[in-house]
């Protein structure tokens, strides 16, 4: 019967340690999951921004051209 105490306890750990290192994974995955994530929204945002001051420009000049004389280009 001791053996099967022994058994049992070592099993139980072996348990506890499989449950502790698939913890430890998954954080890290998550944590990996969201670097990659504020990476990629940060990118986004940048884009985003370089496109919104495109198109500013952009109604800038259209305004600027509407405002000369047709004669001038």
């Amino acid at each position: 019967m001791a053996s099967n105490a022994d058994s049992s306890t070592s099993q139980a750990t072996t348990s506890d340690d499989a449950r502790a290192d698939l913890t430890v994974q998954l954080e890290d995955l998550l944590n990996t999951l969201s670097n990659k994530f504020a990476g990629v929204s940060s990118e986004i945002f940048a884009k985003m921004d370089e496109m919104s001051r495109r198109l500013d420009n952009l109604e800038a000049q259209l305004v600027a051209n509407k405002e000369k004389p047709t004669g001038q280009n």
